[in-house]
């Protein structure tokens, strides 16, 4: 088990260093080989109507009149030791991780990201419960009584909880639940100042992401549950005389389960990055919305550093998700 999890860690490290030299070339590479000057380019992280001075300091800081391999060092360097720029009459540092500085507004993007990380994993982590739970469920129950009205009712949910879009069904909650049934409150108010109104004002994002996601996984289950309930040692189980729910939920679900870890990691990896159309239509300030802020800003550093977190997330998920494997299935740590 040790030497599977050594892999699996090294794996991780080489994984997320390809990914960092992935989303180099996407912002620093791609855009000099569709024919951007070093002067277009560094315009792009200054914002909008930037003077000659301006253009001249970012593409000095950022390395742009340096060959690709020294642009590439200078950036991962900038990650694990942090940076130095030079804006003229003063020098800014960037302490590790420097994931860019914003020329624009002036601030690192790094202490941005942690700020507004409490709300976003609020947000995927509460959601996450609960589509588990309730997709599950309902695809486990769904699978032992096919064809019933109770499978029909919630697969008919389930496949209007995945087509309804996220700016659709959560709208519709805050028009619902905040303005004409005000229940919920508004205003975001984080888990350490008071944890009820925190829960009360993140009930409606909840639900509504939960909405759309435990579709998926009350169908993911009920297909692998309707597959694994008749195999052969499912029969055998219940002619050796054991409780049908020690035989669902020892045999059936957890054989069940390898695919929904799979899509739960990612889904979660996912999230943790940025839920951008959550975050918008609720008006919480998380990493997602502060992607868009930049976007809408023309500020390439906060997507960058967003855009590398997002990366970290998934590739820890999926680390998780090959730990999950090992301890469902001995097999799995022999490969």
């Amino acid at each position: 088990m040790i030497s599977y999890i050594l892999r699996r860690t090294l794996a991780a490290v080489i994984l997320l260093l390809v990914v960092s030299a992935v989303t180099f070339a996407i912002f620093f590479v791609l855009p000099r080989l569709a024919g951007q000057t070093a002067d277009q380019l560094a315009q792009q992280y200054i914002g909008k109507a930037p003077s000659k001075a301006d253009i001249a300091a970012v593409k000095h800081n950022l390395g742009l009149d340096q060959p690709v391999y020294v642009q590439y060092w200078h950036f991962i360097k900038g990650i694990v030791s942090g940076a130095t720029y030079d804006l003229g009459p003063s020098t800014v540092h960037c302490d590790a991780p420097c994931f860019g500085y914003s020329f624009k507004t002036h601030q690192a993007v790094w202490p941005q990201l942690t700020s507004r990380m409490p709300v976003t994993l609020s947000l995927a982590l509460g959601a996450a419960v609960l589509w588990l739970v309730s997709g599950v469920a309902i695809g486990v129950i769904s699978a032992l009584k096919p064809r019933s009205f109770f499978d029909r009712t919630f697969m008919g949910v389930a496949l209007a909880g995945v087509s309804l879009p996220m700016f659709f069904t959560g709208n519709l909650a805050i028009l619902l639940f905040t303005y004409q049934w005000p229940i919920f409150g508004r205003t975001y108010v984080p888990l350490t100042e008071n944890p009820a109104q925190w829960a009360n004002t993140l009930i409606p994002a909840w639900c509504s992401l939960a909405l759309l996601y435990s579709a998926i996984y009350a169908r993911l289950t009920r297909s692998g549950m309707l597959e694994t309930m008749n195999e052969d040692y499912i029969r055998t189980a219940r002619a050796k005389g054991l409780r049908e729910r020690k035989v669902v939920v020892r045999h059936g679900l957890r054989a069940a389960l390898t695919p929904i870890i799979t899509v739960f990691g990612m889904d979660l990896g996912l999230l943790l990055g940025g839920a951008v159309i959550t975050e918008t239509v609720f008006s919480l300030h998380g990493i997602g919305q502060y992607a868009v802020q930049a976007i809408d800003d023309n500020d390439l550093p906060p997507i960058l550093g967003v855009t590398l977190l997002a990366a970290f997330f998934v590739v820890i998920a999926n680390l998780l998700v090959d730990l999950l494997y090992a301890a469902a299935d001995p097999r799995v740590r022999l490969s």
